[in-house]
């Protein structure tokens, strides 16, 4: 829906004008995966695509929340001792926020709230951090709440931790409160120190394809992969006096990882090394405009987190295979948590629509549905519209 369209939507549920619009994107992550709660580096972009809400205070000291893509709606009364999650929809981020802003002392009233997104829920592209940051932000703006952009971040990894339940890192919520167009963002989740690369590719265009096999991380195996990097980690500091697993070398984990004394707790925090490795080479090569670099290490990251961490797929496999075969690829990975999701390639310009096609086709003699496949602008962070 256009601007205008959203316009008219708030004015029909609540009989009023709209007073502020506000836009959030989604993001991908170009190389570094399930590394960012293992205090690694991570290269993340923010996307065209994401998030718009609507709102406007209201004189009743209630919470309404609509969206034009969930059925479900919500009233909450003001409550200065917080609140808690109800059920799984999707308001419960939005409230989390509310929470965790109440939380820091900001005086909130009512408010009225019409969500729109065009972010394919559950397509590993981060709704849930781009719906977090854009009320956080919001909120931030309306109340004079004196937060950073970074500070943003943080409460929208709060929520997602505390009130939602996921054990994730800081790396969706960053890229989504600081991204800049046509930059990615290098940070270090264990510090979160950033510096901005240009993302210049050349000849070539980031495509994304969506495996339209939704995942829901809370019940997914994503928990269990951070608490496998825990317990290799509680093992390894027998031996290094380390933070993170991402702390430990090459060539010191190769010396001591018959300490795990577990053939999976291996595989885990082998992955998670060996990306963080790859990390660093995918700064070198972007630097040096090395594109054809950038894409192999983008297939090794790949296959990495097929074989080492295990949180691929058929569907995923599937992309990344064709991408394999298509002549002017070169380099594509599965991005965001995995288990479902998108995967990311770098296609020529002048054959994204042959690329589109072929691997739509593919795709769909494979695994029996058609994928999603769209080129992607890497895109400003959260802002106001209106």
């Amino acid at each position: 829906m256009t601007i205008s369209e959203l316009q008219k939507e708030f004015e029909k549920i609540y009989n009023k004008q709209t007073e502020h619009i506000f836009f959030c994107p989604g993001r991908v992550n170009l190389i570094g995966e399930h590394i960012d709660y293992n205090g690694g580096q991570v290269m993340p972009c923010a996307i065209s695509l994401g998030t718009t809400l609507l709102i406007a205070k209201n004189d009743a000291n209630i919470f309404r929340f609509h969206a034009v893509d969930f059925p479900e709606a919500a009233t909450l009364e003001l409550n200065k001792n917080g609140y808690t999650k109800s059920g799984p929809e999707w308001y419960n981020y939005p409230v989390g926020v509310l929470h965790e802003m109440q939380q820091k002392g900001i005086a909130l009233t009512g408010l009225d709230f019409l969500f729109s997104g065009n972010l394919p829920v559950g397509s590993g592209l981060s709704s849930s951090a781009s719906i977090e940051v854009l009320t956080a932000y919001a909120i931030n703006t309306m109340f004079n709440g004196a937060l950073s952009n970074t500070d943003l971040a943080i409460l929208g990894k709060k929520v997602e931790n505390d009130f939602m339940g996921l054990n994730s890192g800081i790396m969706d919520q960053f890229a989504v409160a600081m991204g800049k167009e046509g930059q990615a963002i290098l940070l270090n989740t264990g510090t979160l120190d950033y510096e901005y690369l240009p993302f210049e590719i050349g000849d070539y265009v980031l495509a994304i394809v969506n495996s339209n096999k939704p995942r829901k991380l809370v019940e997914s195996k994503y928990n269990e992969r951070f608490n496998e990097c825990r317990a290799a980690l509680k093992k390894l500091q027998e031996k290094f006096a380390v933070q993170h697993l991402t702390d430990i070398s090459s060539v010191e984990f190769e010396e001591s990882k018959q300490l795990l004394g577990d053939p999976v707790l291996e595989k885990r925090a082998l992955h998670v090394i060996t990306e963080n490795d790859r990390v660093k080479k995918a700064k070198d090569a972007l630097v040096k405009k090395d594109i054809k670099t950038f894409g192999e290490l983008m297939y090794a990251s790949h296959d990495s987190l097929q074989h080492l961490y295990e949180v691929s797929g058929a569907e995923l496999d599937a992309i990344v295979d064709f991408c394999r075969t298509y002549k002017d690829c070169i380099g594509a990975r599965m991005t965001g948590a995995g288990f479902g999701g998108c995967a990311i390639a770098l296609i020529k310009k002048d054959c994204f629509d042959d690329f589109a096609e072929k691997v739509s086709a593919d795709y769909e003699a494979r695994i029996g549905y058609k994928p999603g496949v769209f080129s992607s602008i890497i895109a400003e962070g959260v802002r106001t519209i209106k």
